[in-house]
């Protein structure tokens, strides 16, 4: 499913075109422009957010899962954040890429969009953004499906494992360069997320290129720092907002949590503390997979989380394959035993 085609081009808006999904956008309550993929006509709503190195997108963090989940029955919506793709550079606020700019973000975009109740996931800094979503707005959300990232402060920071220290990383030495505007340095970026090569197509590197140099130069042009991580501690009135700890092991909103095996960038040991410190997760370590798991094994990524928004419950096969956690009893109203 890595080569959905051998013919791919990019549409006159830059964006790689992809079977089965739509280029759509849309005016936020804030004034901005928002822009987004959709897949799907009809069914339960899934908002579905992108990761965060410089040029993610909803085309580059989605392309495989979203039209699977939208022939399947859904109706999906992959949003370029504040910062990141084709969003809206026109004020200098639209730029802010701060957890509670996003977590804003995702609430207006769900009222332009006229989706009340949805299913969310998240890789990466959409994981994070996902998390913080969650605890500020449980009642929007019907489930939850994470993959490789932080589920907030309720893991110690001081427990992070580094890249150096990741006993099932391909890549220990993996140093991210940075991005300096050349195809040649998105490319090593993606190698440390994405652990199937052949996911990693020129077409794609350039849209991101573009996707990045378009936010620079209008940060540049705001009197804006540098790219930053959307992560936490930038702000403590927001640590008290969006703080995990004692409440993320508390809510009831059912949640999965895929985690690729072979993670360069944030390596699986960090799943194994997260898991540790939250038992209503039932978590999954996919072999064969990096940091964007959708990408690396989307044929499991897609089955297991079609199950999991149209049933609840993962079955049995499907997990077996997804790698269910034998770390603790797999949680029964989750995955079928």
């Amino acid at each position: 499913m890595t080569s959905v085609t051998t013919e791919r081009h990019l549409t006159d808006e830059g964006i790689v075109d992809v079977p089965g999904m739509l280029s759509r956008w849309v005016r936020l309550g804030d004034g901005s422009i928002a822009h987004y993929m959709t897949a799907g006509e009809s069914g339960p709503p899934v908002i579905l957010l992108h990761g965060g190195i410089e040029g993610s997108s909803g085309t580059a963090g989605w392309r495989f899962m979203a039209p699977f989940l939208g022939v399947n029955g859904f109706r999906v919506f992959c949003p370029d954040m504040p910062g990141f793709g084709l969003s809206d550079v026109s004020r200098p606020e639209y730029l802010k890429r701060d957890r509670k700019a996003h977590v804003d973000f995702i609430r207006m975009f769900a009222d332009a969009i006229c989706v009340d109740k949805f299913h969310i996931s998240g890789n990466s800094m959409g994981c994070i953004n996902s998390v913080n979503f969650l605890v500020s707005h449980p009642d929007r959300i019907l489930s939850v499906g994470f993959i490789a990232g932080y589920l907030g402060d309720i893991v110690d920071p001081s427990l992070r494992v580094e890249i150096k220290d990741g006993k099932f990383t391909p890549n220990p030495g993996y140093v991210s360069p940075g991005f300096d505007g050349t195809n040649d340095s998105m490319r090593i970026l993606m190698e440390g997320i994405i652990y199937a090569q052949s996911a990693i197509w020129p077409e794609l590197i350039e849209m991101r290129v573009r996707a990045a140099m378009r936010h620079r130069k209008a940060r540049e042009a705001a009197g804006l720092g540098a790219y930053q991580f959307v992560m936490g501690g930038e702000n403590p009135n927001d640590d008290q907002v969006f703080t995990t700890k004692g409440r993320l092991d508390k809510i009831t909103t059912p949640m999965i949590y895929m985690y690729g095996k072979q993670d360069v960038l944030i390596p699986v040991e960090n799943g194994f503390f997260q898991e540790d410190a939250c038992p209503n997760i039932q978590f999954f370590y996919t072999e064969e997979c990096g940091h964007q798991g959708q990408t690396d094994q989307p044929e499991v990524f897609n089955q297991t989380f079609l199950e999991f928004f149209r049933d609840g419950k993962v079955s049995k096969k499907t997990a077996k394959a997804a790698g269910v956690s034998d770390r603790r009893a797999i949680n029964p109203k989750l995955v079928e035993v």
